[in-house]
């Protein structure tokens, strides 16, 4: 297969933890040859969707996770992505307009026979913090506006509760407000933009001690093992990039029957890769811009989670 990635800097890779590289890699060692591009590269030119793609070669001990350099690039040049096997779209939030732009010419491209994973529309279509409210029987009590009066209610009501931005990633804006309401005000006027942008509220999960579990599903199927992140020292927030600790650990009997309701449902829209979060028993995030957690289920479990994937992406292309 000829397999395009569109992802961040092949520079900004770290290829210990990057779950893209890991992707990249196993279709490199199968003999597949891999193709890179950024979002910025898309252009439609009135007939195909066309990018400047580089051919990339990986080099080096595969196991050295830090090596450097861990690629090979070809010179760029134009090619249509209808051309090739399959098109990964791993661009990392934010998701903004030129997201939305990104999904829009990859639509495009669609009509004109590419095979484009995650699918374009199914990417766009599901903001992955509202995602949950398709699955109520697994959601804490939740609330999503802009007005400031309904998230003092909700605080009002459930004594402590988590406030976040719906377009967050990492764990960027998230607050904890506890039953004293210190700085609920500020908060949620910062937050809000003054009441000019909505806000997710959601009763405080005490699990979050247990971890903030990353459950993948790769064709409609569940990986066997969540990676549960932890929070660190007086830290509300789980998410590696906000220091939380990654432990690996099989799915729970709970895990599995969230993964089994949403799985086949994920799938037949065209979600090949799936990052579900879950704190405890509650379903808190349907992640399918860009979902990880690869490499730190792979080092500490030794399930090749990027076979997987790359198994699902020949089934899926083929």
């Amino acid at each position: 297969m000829d397999v395009l990635f569109i992802a961040d800097p092949l520079t900004q890779f770290k290829t210990y933890k990057d779950s893209t590289y890991a992707m990249m890699a196993e279709a490199a060692r199968r003999g597949h040859v891999v193709y890179t591009c950024e979002p910025k590269h898309l252009a439609w030119t009135g007939g195909d969707v066309e990018a400047n793609v580089q051919r990339v070669a990986i080099v080096g001990d595969m196991t050295d996770l830090h090596r450097d350099p861990w690629y090979a690039a070809h010179q760029a040049a134009p090619r249509a992505l209808n051309s090739f096997t399959a098109v990964v779209m791993r661009k990392d939030p934010p998701f903004d307009m030129e997201y939305v732009t990104a999904t829009w010419l990859l639509e495009l491209a669609e009509r004109g026979g590419a095979r484009i994973f995650n699918k374009p529309q199914a990417i766009r279509d599901h903001s992955e913090k509202l995602a949950i409210g398709e699955f109520p029987q697994f959601v804490v009590p939740t609330l999503v506006t802009r007005d400031p009066s309904r998230l003092r209610a909700f605080h009002d009501q459930y004594g402590d509760v988590i406030l976040k931005p719906l377009d967050g990633m990492g764990g960027m804006g998230v607050f904890r407000v506890k039953p004293d309401g210190m700085n609920l005000g500020s908060i949620v006027e910062m937050l809000s933009h003054d009441g000019a942008r909505s806000v997710m509220a959601q009763k405080f999960i005490p699990e979050i001690n247990e971890g903030d579990k990353r459950i993948l599903l790769i064709g409609g199927e569940a990986v066997p093992y969540a990676l549960a992140r932890i929070p660190q020292g007086n830290e509300v927030r789980g998410n590696l990039a906000a220091g939380g600790l990654g432990v690996a650990q099989p799915l729970t009997e709970h895990d599995r029957e969230i993964a089994d309701a949403l799985a086949p449902v994920l799938a037949a829209r065209g979600l090949l890769l799936v990052g579900l979060d879950a704190i405890g028993d509650w379903l808190t995030e349907v992640n399918v811009t860009s979902p990880t957690c690869f490499r730190e289920i792979m080092d500490q479990t030794g399930f090749d989670v990027a076979a997987m994937f790359v198994d699902a992406l020949e089934r899926a292309a083929a």
